[in-house]
């Protein structure tokens, strides 16, 4: 599966080379946009033996593009805490040479500490570190898993993410950002653990953000 990181890392390096002092303690910010989760390739194997299947070859976590909502406050200038939060994304779940034998949904809230590079142009960039917390739901199975009862236990990991606000105002920008979340959820078919998924995602999109 392709990852999107160049501008990434583009970002990260501007963040590094400019100087700093911009949001103010207390402020706070809202944003609302649109990410896609990107799970890695390759999200590990499942065994079904005791369930009379065998090993089963690797499997594969589809993408999905919801709307998020973001919102941060500054408890120091340039530095906030930022909570994450979208609609539920929905994912297939496919076996690689069986295709498509199941699929969930899942809300990840995360919580961030973040640190906003100022800098004497309309573009400021950040980074951030955090804690998620995933829950998966609405589970279903078909081929070869069809008519078994499917669960994915939730997850808690670390996140890291960076970005860049562009200025359209004087309250208000357009952000790019990307996200590395740490989601690693035990998978269970008919109550056996068969296997953990490995999910790994990227989460990266735009948003419109708006400060008050």
């Amino acid at each position: 599966m392709t990852r999107t990181t160049p501008w990434l890392l583009a970002a990260l390096a501007a963040a590094l080379a400019l100087p700093a002092a911009a949001q103010s303690k207390g402020d706070w910010t809202l944003g609302l946009g649109a990410h896609n989760v990107d799970p890695k390739s390759d999200n590990g194997s499942l065994d079904a033996t005791a369930l009379g299947l065998g090993p089963l070859p690797p499997t594969e976590v589809g993408s999905s593009v919801r709307p998020t909502i973001t919102a941060e406050y500054f408890i120091r200038d340039n530095l906030g805490i930022e909570v994450l939060a979208a609609l539920p994304f929905q994912h297939d779940i496919e076996i690689r040479g069986v295709g498509k034998v199941g699929g969930t949904k899942h809300l990840p809230p995360t919580v961030s500490l973040q640190y906003h590079f100022a800098n004497a142009s309309k573009a400021t960039p950040f980074v951030g570190v955090g804690l998620n917390y995933t829950t998966f739901f609405s589970e279903e199975t078909t081929s070869a898993l069809a008519g078994t009862k499917l669960s994915l236990d939730d997850s808690w990991g670390l996140a890291a993410h960076a970005g860049i606000d562009f200025a359209i105002g004087e309250r208000s920008a357009i952000r790019i950002d990307a996200r590395w979340i740490d989601i690693d959820a035990d998978v269970k078919v008919n109550g056996v653990k068969v296997g953990t998924a490995n999910i790994d995602p990227l989460v990266y999109g735009a948003a419109w953000v708006m400060k008050f």
